[in-house]
């Protein structure tokens, strides 16, 4: 009897293992989405095809603009839809609802930041064409949502629902795009913190200006941070400042910029113009881009698309290619808010005391109470402070805090119509063209790198820019006291102010986010331009040929030697250590010219030694949680290398021991502490060691990553070379990562490769870090990653074959 009752629970148990199999791999197949037959969806106005090629990039051919970009939303939503539902609720502030309560300070800080509502606010103002534009795209992306045969696995998992997708969604998630791009407030908060513990001179020595510039006059903001006391505090705490920082989403990261070379005929084999573009942001799964095609009447183009917006961002039409890097200005000013003593609900303005505008934000959280906001602003814009805290009090300045943080940000302004000028630029034919209508960008400012196939290359950097007043003795460094008119912005400096290039003598143009001004320029644009060691580098590769092909801008899309090892490296070689394996390494490091091989030991050994040198020599003055908070933006290459070039003992010096270290011990004990580090993670033989063992490329997946049963699954990580200051750019992170402690992570990379033949475009090539698809077991879930790791491409262009799918979409008064 027992032996027949456990031989039926077998068989019940095999059956429901077939059974969960069966319905897993049901699963698995209709989350996929329909790409080739006939599909009706309500919204589309008339016929439409979508053809998706071998590796899924969509070809869509519409009879107009507005039905091309229904289309697009649909190809998004098919492909991208748990993405876009995470951009949205970046947006909205609504991560902590699905998330839950690790993510309602991000939330807070949003909801203050008043993302969504000046997307409404943007929404109200646009005009009819740009309102029907969004609507179309909005209807083709909530025509899938209403037609899902099952949902994303993140969906699933989470126990979420698609919501109907709105077209303030797709203006939030451009708001948040130009927040990644163009954000300086944090340094300018960094630099307040820093005040309470250094003096001016020795921020200065920590952030310097760019190389060959003199320090930026201005006011001893130190000293008069120091002079804000409260009861004898201070006005800020740092754990404050700290978890304010957090709380935002990320910015003003260093990697975080781009390439982009334009070549005139005259330096082309072909006799056209030549174009690279390759923008650095944070790698993710799937890839922020999404490749499509779009084909209606006025509108033939291809390009990389953000699945949440319509219109191509970086592409090539039938007669243009063009690509971004970014500018990097600075179009954020922090103000120190005084408070009224005797009413909290006053502060101080040049004309008197006037009152906060406020209002209640509701934010909810998964498996929690309701979180009640209040949020303030100010005649500067919202209060920051209030995000995750009662100003800045957070039981530092006891009940009553003196002082509130307000920012000032022109991605907050409410009169930009990013949709009509993206198309204006879509549909440009020519450089004329193209700069006329990128006259009208606002944010982010973006060096756009243009070329036509009449032979003309040009190079403008279209967008707001803050004009500030002559006696503003602060220049955007620091926060200013928001009760002084002088550090209140004066307008925007005009657009045909911004410097530009046109059809240059030598034959090329190449950004890499190094300074655009040239010398003698009178307005100020920004203080923190990238390190020129990219740039240098792509105009040492031009120079080395008098012509080049595509392949050529393939090779230089994917090189790995970095010109800013030769600046510490000489310090490095002259290291001394008695660790055994001391002498090896010294033998990997002769010849080593700054080519950061994947497969070598040197770059490994250089940077862990840059790592240990950097938190000795630093971190004492600046004291753990600052130093690792800045460590997570910023390498501290600059701040040593004058370090290092001063011998500047103060700050070799360790101030929390009785002895005085010099700046060789440092170099010395640093090279030590990285053989110990490096024999512990790749064993005894240096020979052996290898930089892409430690040096990983991860894309991150929103949430999944931060689970480790689940982020094998869906991100993706790959070996490779480079690091912050090659072409091929990698950020090297000096900071553990949170989850798996892991240091020297590449998050921040070429997001995309683009490369454009203005004369014959069926070679252009293009490769993004992951694949089309966002479905995990989809076949072009990873599809690019090894192309895109070996610097690859895959045509931008449909070949003359018939498409591998074609989904036909009629609209459903059809049906009848």
């Amino acid at each position: 009897m027992v032996r027949k009752w456990m031989a039926r629970l077998l068989v019940a148990l095999l059956l429901l293992a077939v059974a969960c199999a069966a319905a897993a791999w049901i699963y698995a197949q209709r989350v996929l989405p329909q790409t080739a037959g006939d599909m009706v969806l309500p919204g589309a106005r008339a016929e439409l095809r979508i053809e998706r090629d071998e590796h899924g990039i969509p070809t869509i051919r519409a009879a107009s603009i507005a039905d091309a970009f229904f289309g697009l939303g649909v190809a998004h939503a098919q492909d991208r839809l748990w993405q876009m539902e995470t951009h949205r609720r970046i947006g909205a502030g609504r991560l902590a609802e699905a998330f839950g309560e690790g993510a309602a300070d991000t939330d807070r800080f949003l909801r203050t930041l008043g993302v969504r509502r000046t997307a409404s606010a943007q929404w109200d103002q646009l005009p009819v064409a740009s309102r029907a534009a969004l609507q179309a795209y909005a209807d083709g992306v909530n025509a899938v949502i209403a037609s899902l045969s099952a949902r994303p696995p993140e969906f699933v998992l989470l126990g979420l629902q698609p919501e109907p997708w709105a077209p303030q969604d797709s203006l939030a998630w451009a708001i948040m795009m130009a927040w990644d791009l163009g954000a300086n407030w944090q340094t300018e908060l960094i630099r307040l913190r820093l005040s309470a513990k250094l003096p001016k001179q020795r921020i200065d020595q920590l952030m310097p200006p760019y190389p060959g510039d003199a320090v930026p006059a201005s006011m001893d903001y130190a000293a008069f941070y120091r002079s804000l006391l409260l009861d004898g505090q201070q006005a800020t705490s740092e754990a404050s400042l700290l978890r304010l920082m957090a709380a935002a989403p990320e910015s003003e990261v260093e990697g975080v910029g781009s390439n982009s070379w334009v070549l005139a005929g005259s330096r082309s084999a072909t006799g056209h113009p030549l174009l690279a573009s390759d923008p650095h942001l944070k790698l993710s799964t799937p890839a922020l881009w999404y490749f499509a095609r779009l084909e209606a009447p006025g509108l033939k183009i291809a390009g990389a698309t953000l699945p949440g917006l319509p219109g191509v961002v970086m592409g090539q039409n039938e007669h243009i290619a063009w690509g971004l890097t970014n500018t990097g200005p600075d179009v954020q000013d922090s103000y120190l808010e005084r408070i009224k003593p005797d009413d909290p609900q006053q502060y101080q303005t040049p004309e008197g005391w006037a009152r906060f505008e406020s209002r209640q934000e509701t934010i909810k959280v998964k498996g929690k109470p309701d979180l009640l906001l209040t949020v303030r602003s100010t005649r500067h814009g919202p209060v920051i402070s209030d995000a995750v805290l009662s100003g800045l009090a957070d039981g530092a300045l006891g009940a009553k805090p003196a002082y509130a943080i307000a920012l000032r940000w022109t991605g907050l302004d409410t009169d930009n119509d990013i949709v009509a000028t993206t198309l204006a630029m879509n549909q440009a034919g020519s450089v004329d063209a193209f700069v006329r209508a990128a006259a009208n960008w606002q944010v982010p400012q973006q060096n756009m790198a243009v070329a036509d196939d009449a032979g003309h290359i040009a190079l403008v950097s279209p967008g707001r820019v803050p004009l500030r007043r002559s006696e503003n003795d602060l220049q955007g460094l620091a926060p200013a006291p928001g009760w002084d008119a002088r550090y209140d912005w004066a307008g925007y400096l005009p657009v045909g102010l911004l410097p530009q290039q046109r059809d240059p003598e030598r034959g090329f143009i190449a950004n890499a986010n190094q300074r655009i001004t040239p010398p003698g320029y009178p307005h100020f644009i920004t203080h923190q331009w990238a390190l020129p060691f990219r740039h240098q580098r792509i105009e040492q590769m031009i120079e080395a040929m008098p012509k080049h092909t595509l392949a050529d801008l393939g090779r230089m899309q994917g090189d790995v030697k970095s010109l800013a090892v030769g600046r510490l490296l000489p310090r490095l070689l002259k290291a001394r250590s008695d660790h055994p394996l001391a002498a090896a390494a010294q033998g990997q490091l002769a010849g080593f010219d700054g080519t950061m091989a994947v497969d070598k030991a040197a770059p490994l050994i250089y940077w862990s030694w840059m790592r240990h040198l950097s938190e000795q020599v630093l971190a004492d003055e600046l004291g753990a949680p600052l130093y690792d908070r800045m460590l997570g933006q910023r390498g501290y290459f600059d701040a040593l290398e004058g370090v290092l070039a001063r011998d500047d003992a103060w700050w070799c010096d360790d101030k929390a021991t009785p002895a005085i270290e010099t700046c060789e011990l440092q170099v010395n004990r640093a090279f030590t502490e990285a053989l110990n580090e490096l024999q512990r993670q790749q064993g005894g033989n240096v020979a052996a060691w290898q930089w892409g063992l430690a040096h990983q490329a991860r894309a991150e997946h929103r949430p999944f990553s931060k689970v480790q049963a689940l982020a094998r699954w869906f991100e993706l990580r790959g070996p490779v070379g480079g690091d912050s200051h090659t072409v091929n750019v990698s950020r090297v992170s000096l900071k553990a990562d949170a989850t798996t402690a892991e240091f020297y992570l590449d998050e921040h990379g070429p997001s995309l490769r683009g490369r454009y033949d203005l004369g014959d475009p069926s070679k252009s090539r293009v490769i993004h870090s992951s694949g089309q698809s966002g479905i995990p077991w989809s076949p072009l879930f990873r599809s690019f990653n090894q192309r895109w790791l070996q610097s690859e491409g895959v045509p931008l262009w449909p070949a003359a074959a018939a498409p591998v799918q074609t989904l036909v979409i009629q609209p459903t008064r059809l049906q009848r």
